[in-house]
């Protein structure tokens, strides 16, 4: 699901532009953000080398998806002053930000956005976008573009990572952030119901035990959450199949693959949670937001989650970084994986290909540079110290660690459980949110029904599922 999680949810259409910038944010957009102004770019690119970096003397313009809104001023303040800091270097080229009131990539929106070939030149997405982005032959492939010259630190990047924008061989984007959900946890609760807060549970069969201890501090504290709405409790019924080593799509992704031994102990493990042990809580049916607004409040124990939670627990919520840790996924098998990027329009010049990669490069793709700049992000009173998104490999990884935790804003240790143990990242199955919605039901069913017919809810939903993966 993505870093949306309705955050990573979907994106929506038609891309808008604020209905407000700042005077700050036009000026260093050098535009009035309105989008594409035609220019096709008058360098030499379009006849030069792909391969070649982007000529410093070109002119051109670029526009691009998902500038932070005034409303996020520490971020906005930042992507002005690497606007500033690109055009050091390409003072010819105008960066026209286009920011989008709430969330910035919603379903129906971006998939407007595709079918009208509306979208900017540079246009965000998710790591399971690209089949609907080629379907619409939205994206530009970016292969002959993309060396160890105009993204010196491309060697250092997870290939995993780069290998949700790649298809046939081909490239079509860059990464921005990436996740894998692991164990988030009440480090409070957990002190109170006598567990080790550094020690989170590393099977399911601890979780349960550790759920019921926390349940049984009282007050309505909860000892395990889950979803089961809002496509949300498809999303993490998947990543509970993976972390068990099981799949919900088969190999040639034309078939459902949960109602198998596997997808039964998911359900019989939750519903005995639910039910036999009363550690889940009585309110259900739940969606993202949810868990976290319980947690956040001290009465939630654990739930499957990405670092970024805590992010948002803290900015949005007012917790305290330090009442939260992550260990591991339990099972340890595999891990959901996820994250964002953008993609570059399919048919614009190659001056503003080069542009937009030299953009993407600067603030995305270069340790110590842009997003991974962790001394500005202290001083901006952003969090430092959570360690995803983490998109580096070797010596990129060791430099950019180190300045995470000199700069962290939050105590690092407390996710040593999640560091020190990584899982295999899984990438989410075809045509992942229809398949979440059919899963929907089997966790909606299983943890508001005592009475729920396991192997019904499974059969069900498999003969759904394959359905929406029929040709």
């Amino acid at each position: 699901m993505r870093r949306a999680r309705f955050r990573r949810t979907r994106r929506v259409g038609a891309v808008t532009l604020a209905s407000a910038l700042t005077l700050t944010a036009l000026a260093a957009c050098g535009t009035s953000s309105s989008g594409d102004d035609g220019d096709n770019g008058s360098g030499n690119g379009a006849k030069a080398d792909p391969a070649a970096p982007l000529d410093p003397k070109t002119k051109v313009s670029i526009s691009i998806d998902c500038m932070p809104p005034a409303a996020k001023a520490a971020e906005l303040k930042q992507w002005n002053e690497d606007v500033k800091e690109f055009n050091k270097k390409y003072p010819n080229v105008t960066i026209n930000g286009r920011s989008t009131p709430g969330q910035c990539l919603e379903p129906p929106r971006f998939t407007a956005m595709l079918k009208a070939k509306s979208q900017p030149d540079v246009f965000y997405t998710y790591f399971t976008d690209l089949p609907q982005v080629l379907d619409n032959d939205g994206a530009q492939d970016i292969t002959a573009y993309v060396n160890d010259k105009t993204v010196p630190l491309l060697k250092d990047i997870d290939p995993d990572v780069l290998g949700s924008l790649k298809k046939d061989g081909k490239l079509y984007g860059l990464p921005t952030s990436n996740y894998r959900m692991g164990l988030l946890i009440n480090r409070k609760l957990f002190k109170e119901a006598g567990l080790d807060p550094d020690a989170p549970p590393a099977t399911w069969a601890d979780v349960r035990t550790a759920a019921k201890k926390i349940a049984g501090l009282g007050g309505g504290v909860a000892g395990f959450g889950e979803y089961s709405a809002a496509n949300t409790g498809g999303w993490h019924f998947t990543a509970q199949m993976y972390s068990r080593g099981g799949d919900v799509v088969d190999a040639s992704g034309k078939k459902a693959a949960f109602n198998d031994e596997t997808g039964k102990q998911v359900a019989e493990n939750l519903h005995a949670m639910r039910w036999d042990d009363d550690s889940m809580g009585k309110t259900q049916l739940l969606k993202w937001g949810d868990l976290q607004k319980q947690i956040a409040t001290d009465k939630l124990g654990m739930f499957l989650a990405a670092p970024d939670d805590v992010t948002y627990m803290v900015q949005q919520l007012g917790a305290k970084y330090e009442n939260f840790g992550m260990g591991p996924i339990p099972g340890g098998e595999n891990t959901l994986a996820g994250g964002n990027n953008y993609m570059i329009k399919q048919g614009i010049s190659a001056d503003k290909v080069k542009a937009a990669i030299a953009w993407l490069n600067i603030k995305f793709t270069t340790v110590g540079k842009g997003q991974y700049d962790w001394r500005r992000a202290k001083a901006d009173d952003l969090p430092v110290g959570l360690p995803q998104p983490n998109l580096w490999l070797n010596g990129s990884k060791t430099k950019d660690d180190a300045a995470r935790k000199e700069f962290a804003t939050m105590p690092v240790e407390n996710f040593k459980a999640f560091t020190d143990n990584p899982v295999p990242g899984k990438a989410e199955p075809p045509k992942a949110q229809e398949i979440y919605k059919v899963l929907d039901n089997v966790m909606s069913g299983i943890l508001t029904n005592k009475d729920a017919d396991i192997d019904k809810l499974l059969s069900t939903a498999e003969s759904q599922v394959n359905q929406v993966l029929a040709p």
